[in-house]
């Protein structure tokens, strides 16, 4: 029988393609494990300085000032939106709003149709949950929804939209009761943990919406406030003991060190009428609990609240942490930073390449989140809404019909674009000194921008993107 004759350069070609593929096999998995887990909590009307560590002079917030003292505080971050859902519909889709004819909340079918608003987000729309989720994280949505209504009962689900899991409010079938959230949230990290996947979690908290849900231990906090201030403090507080709760639990199951936290708002805190009267009230989709009339969110100074396009109804605490990777106890005054950014930021951070055909009104902020952000913005910025004109006199900063922010400038209209104010949100972010006048050039320039945006927005919701009550 022949002798087996062996090459010895090809003994050491199979031995050199064996340490190779070996090495791509743990730079592959090195990869993966230093992709960050998400935690995105997104709090409802809380207003810029409705926290301990940007000053309130009553509230405390111990848990989410944790997260600034171990991360980075953005104080130039804005939302889309003055009001809720189109702003999480921004957080969503890395989109602007009104490209889907989303320019107010998700209400009942009428509302809606009355509005030239869809009755939910369209599920087939481009989907931060679902690309992160074929990037192969376990994904899930925890508190309140609202890209659509419980009063709408054909809604879809969030399930609909890329969650593995879900337990939601404001969204058609069962709604979970408001103060589980942390619960679920805990409970889906830990099986995320042990299954050894990567997780994104929206924790998408009540608080401070109305109705106020107060319980005796929060309230027993602040015994020496005033009733209203009271019942505000109090929810807050709750929120905050929850957060705490999530974060107790990264630390417990060692995953603090890879999970990028951030905690942000929808938008600016609620404000009540002259002369409104403190009582009770019940919502269908949370129950019980007090009115506007305790809302007492505090701005820091800027300039309107909730459902303004000023800086008091869409400039938000934006806290983000993921330890060793984003400076510590930071305060980025400077930064313009928008809702948009957040998904190519999102799936940059978790290596997950975005389609071709998907145009993002965002620019991944990597850089700004590791502390090299610019004070101007390179990508204009775009809002619409549906505000009254001229202002009303008990609200005279609700009147921003559409606005823009290019470079350091930001530019606001109201409906037919015949009134307009120019601010410099750099030198002033509190929008006190208006250049229309000495500044006729950028005016035009970013006037201009507007419109030719406009241009580009749909006249009418497309889509499967309306309920079966429609028709009745």
């Amino acid at each position: 029988m022949p002798r087996l004759k062996i090459n010895p350069s090809l003994i050491f070609f199979y031995l050199l393609a064996a340490v190779f593929i070996s090495f791509q096999g743990s730079a592959n998995a090195d990869a993966k494990e230093t992709r960050p887990n998400i935690l995105f909590i997104f709090a409802d009307d809380w207003g810029w300085k409705d926290l301990g560590c940007h000053g309130h002079p009553y509230v405390k917030t111990p848990n989410i000032d944790r997260l600034a003292h171990e991360g980075t505080d953005f104080h130039r971050f804005s939302v889309a939106s003055g009001v809720c859902s189109p702003s999480r519909t921004a957080i969503m889709t890395g989109q602007f709003p009104a490209r889907y004819n989303i320019n107010g909340h998700f209400a009942w079918v009428p509302s809606n149709a009355k509005r030239n608003m869809p009755d939910w987000l369209d599920p087939t729309a481009p989907l931060l949950s679902r690309f992160l989720k074929s990037g192969g994280y376990r994904t899930a949505h925890f508190g309140k929804w609202h890209l659509a209504n419980n009063m709408i009962p054909d809604s879809p689900s969030p399930a609909k939209y890329g969650f593995d899991v879900y337990g939601a409010f404001n969204c058609s079938g069962k709604q979970m009761p408001v103060h589980d959230d942390a619960k679920n949230t805990i409970a889906f990290i830990e099986e995320s943990s042990q299954l050894g996947k990567p997780f994104f979690v929206n924790l998408w908290l009540h608080e401070p919406h109305t109705p106020f849900h107060t319980l005796p231990e929060y309230r027993q906090r602040f015994p020496n406030l005033e009733e209203r201030d009271n019942i505000y403090a109090s929810v807050l507080s709750h929120a905050d003991q929850r957060v705490g709760t999530v974060l107790d639990a990264l630390d417990r199951l060692k995953l603090t060190q890879n999970t990028l936290v951030i905690f942000s708002s929808d938008n600016g805190p609620a404000r009540s009428g002259p002369g409104t009267k403190l009582k009770l009230m019940f919502d269908s989709a949370t129950g019980e609990g007090f009115n506007v009339a305790a809302a007492k969110g505090l701005t820091g100074g800027r300039k309107g609240y909730k459902a303004s396009l000023l800086e008091g109804g869409i400039g938000v605490p934006f806290i983000a942490r993921w330890p060793g990777h984003l400076p510590v106890g930071k305060k980025d005054k400077t930064s313009i930073f928008s809702a948009v950014d957040l998904l190519p930021t999102f799936c940059e951070l978790a290596a997950v390449e975005l389609p071709s055909d998907y145009h993002p009104d965002g620019l991944s902020q990597i850089d700004m989140l590791n502390g090299k952000g610019t004070a101007t913005r390179t990508k204009p910025l775009f809002w619409k809404s549906v505000a009254p004109w001229p202002a009303p006199k008990n609200r005279p900063d609700h009147w921003v019909a559409y606005a823009v922010v290019y470079q350091n400038w930001k530019l606001v209209g109201n409906r037919d674009l015949s009134y307009l104010e120019l601010y410099n949100l750099v030198e002033d972010p509190m929008e006190k000194t208006d250049h229309r006048t000495e500044r006729p050039e950028v005016v035009a320039e970013l006037k201009k921008m507007i419109q030719q945006w406009q241009a580009t927005l749909p006249a009418k919701p497309t889509g499967d993107v309306f309920s079966k009550l429609r028709q009745q």
